[in-house]
């Protein structure tokens, strides 16, 4: 069962998850929800998609998912998953082939320590377009996020690869990408002009397939992000 139009409090929960499927409690236009799409198709899992109204969530999510968020696994077993860093690890451990994180401990480490850093760098891509919307300088703000991108472009620099894990894409990449294909609908992409691998990077995952299948046009993008900040998200637009 894959529906795209979204449950809402008062809805009839979904049916079992069917026997060789794996079930995910999304929202479409939701980028910690996007991380576990990209790693579902990336690694070509079979699973259906259930989008939830998170400004209205049903009765039976909130059982589900104590903390209503998304993403959300559900096993055909009936064994529930949440949290976007644990459902993509617990998708790369339970499906092995194609292992997007590193099998040796230090290699991992690396990784989960520099999303650790990247869990820093989300909110300003919040605070600058609220701080904008109300009348404030940002100038400041937007100077740190350039300063969190330098950061990123020595990474790439020092490593000397196409991607943050190496010359092919690994989980970092896909734990960070939803919120640079959101940078134009922030208005930041500005942000990236003094960084040169950074955006080459960026470059190189819009050719990924994975990448391909969970986006957005921007028009779609910047469309519902209008009904989101006016406080009235239209988690179903487009269809």
């Amino acid at each position: 069962m894959t529906t795209e139009k979204c449950f809402a409090k008062g809805s009839v929960a979904p049916g079992p998850v069917p026997k060789d499927h794996i079930r995910l409690y999304s929202m479409r236009f939701c980028p910690f929800a996007q991380r576990a799409r990209l790693v579902l198709n990336a690694k070509g899992i079979k699973y259906d998609t259930i989008n939830i109204n998170l400004k209205d969530k049903p009765d039976w999510f909130l059982e589900k998912s104590p903390f209503g968020l998304v993403p959300t696994l559900e096993t055909p077993a009936g064994e529930v998953v949440y949290e976007s860093p644990i459902t993509c690890e617990y998708l790369d451990e339970v499906y092995p082939e194609k292992r997007l994180l590193p099998s040796n401990p230090f290699g991992k480490a690396q990784q989960k320590m520099m999303l650790e850093h990247f869990s820093k760098v989300t909110p300003y891509f919040y605070k600058i377009p609220t701080g904008r919307k109300n009348g404030e300088d940002v100038s400041g703000l937007e100077a740190e996020l350039k300063e969190k991108f330098t950061k990123l472009n020595e990474d790439l620099v020092n490593k000397k690869t196409k991607f943050f894990g190496g010359d092919s894409i690994t989980m970092i990449d896909y734990m960070m990408w939803p919120w640079f294909e959101r940078l134009e609908i922030f208005e930041l992409k500005h942000c990236l002009d003094h960084t040169p691998e950074l955006k080459k990077w960026s470059e190189h995952m819009l050719e990924d397939p994975a990448v391909k299948i969970t986006m957005h046009s921007m028009d779609t993008y910047k469309a519902f992000y209008k009904t989101y900040v006016e406080g009235k998200p239209n988690f179903d637009y487009g269809l």
